[in-house]
């Protein structure tokens, strides 16, 4: 099954069709999974986030008016579940006596360099998106979701123009983030 049976079965699954859903919801499964792990390093929250994302494409699939293709809309939807988990887990985390480690003070004797790294990426995209919420959903679909300028655009109905401005800026302000000398 290809792109277009892909986008077949979810024009198929807006209107109405649960066959349809059922068979779009288990082909879109490990590509979502895949996705989810880019945000998250622990697989068993990437796991959690994968079913999240499921659930809301079931959920909301009659939302999904073919403005864009379905796999922009499902980057979109996959990236929001994933970061809601991480908010969620850290949330979580918070709440926890102080005797265990906070999740944001990686360990890094149990914390691979990439997946401490990914964890510093989710706080700065929360701290961007406390100041400049606009910015967030440009970056997350370019740099994390790898998708096209003119697929992006097109998702947010913004010109491309428009979008690598807000790029640019999302990254100046990730960087400064990072780096400790944050400029929001």
């Amino acid at each position: 099954m290809d792109d277009q049976d892909i986008e077949e079965l979810a024009g198929r699954a807006a209107a109405g069709d649960g066959n349809a859903l059922d068979a779009l919801l288990t082909r879109i499964e490990p590509q979502v999974l895949r996705q989810c792990l880019r945000f998250l390093p622990c697989r068993q929250d990437a796991e959690e986030a994968c079913q999240d994302a499921l659930l809301q494409v079931a959920r909301n699939i009659n939302g999904f008016a073919g403005r864009s293709r379905f796999s922009t809309w499902l980057y979109a939807v996959t990236a929001n579940c994933a970061r809601q988990t991480y908010r969620s887990l850290k949330r979580r985390a918070g709440e926890q006596p102080t005797a265990l480690l906070p999740v944001d003070a990686a360990d890094p004797r149990t914390t691979s360099v990439i997946a401490g790294s990914r964890l510093d990426l989710l706080d700065a995209l929360e701290r961007l998106e406390a100041h400049r919420p606009e910015l967030v959903p440009a970056l997350v679909l370019r740099d994390l979701s790898q998708l096209s300028y003119e697929e992006i655009a097109d998702h947010l109905g913004v010109p491309v123009g428009t979008l690598k401005s807000r790029i640019h800026d999302a990254r100046r302000h990730v960087r400064a983030s990072l780096a400790g000398t944050a400029e929001l």
